[in-house]
């Protein structure tokens, strides 16, 4: 190998790889506060929520390192970090921010996925339920972050220049996310949709178990139409 593609390869060594790491522990130390926070608002509502009514369910589980399940209710959330780092696509609106014009290695992010399920597709173990993303937070080597999401999440916590993952932030996207899940109420199916069964499907399984539900099974966000 020639000198000068040493040189390359520890330039790359040293820009990127040392940055991803950078930006992989900023990612997994916000992951592990988001998880003591997630486990302190469980504590503090199941003892709120015994005055109102003792049958609500409200539990935390560490699952592991990278995911953690947060029960209210009738709902589930997943949140999940992602091992790898990622930059954006060039027409993603964080090229035109001054922030990154001026450093671009900000551009480079973690990953923390929110999903909101319904609590009784792992109670029936309804294998084919659907969950739904409902926000995705980018973590920087400046523990910058900015959320992509549904609904309070697409217009709130998009300043990517300003933005800085402290105790008081991660608070209010777990009170945004918990809100979010309990105002996302599910929708019967279209009739056709749901029409034909098998019977190997009766004769195999629990019919609980096989009837795919979600919140929005057989129906489309406004979104995805578009994309589609």
């Amino acid at each position: 190998m020639s000198e000068n593609s040493n040189l390359k390869i520890l330039k790359q060594l040293q820009e990127k790889v040392l940055l991803k790491q950078e930006v992989f522990n900023n990612t997994k130390a916000v992951f592990e506060a988001l998880k003591k926070k997630l486990s302190t608002i469980a504590v503090d509502l199941k003892s709120t929520v015994k005055k109102i009514n003792k049958e609500i369910i409200i539990n935390y589980k560490d699952a592991n390192t990278y995911e953690a399940e947060f029960i209210i209710a009738d709902e589930t959330l997943l949140f999940v970090m992602h091992t790898n780092i990622f930059t954006f696509d060039s027409s993603h609106e964080i090229w035109r921010t001054k922030y990154v014009h001026q450093d671009t290695q900000r551009s480079f992010c973690g990953k923390i996925f929110i999903y909101n399920f319904l609590s009784d597709s792992f109670n029936f173990n309804r294998i084919n339920d659907v969950g739904y993303l409902i926000a995705r937070i980018f973590i920087n080597k400046d523990k910058h972050y900015l959320i992509e999401g549904k609904k309070q999440f697409s217009n709130m916590y998009n300043d990517f220049s300003t933005n800085i993952l402290d105790a008081d932030n991660l608070q209010k996207i777990i009170e945004s996310t918990l809100l979010y899940a309990l105002d996302f109420d599910p929708f019967t199916p279209p009739f056709e949709s749901i029409s034909e069964i098998s019977v190997k499907e009766v004769l195999e399984t629990n019919l609980q178990s096989r009837i795919a539900t979600g919140k929005r099974l057989g129906f489309q966000f406004e979104s995805e139409k578009k994309e589609g």
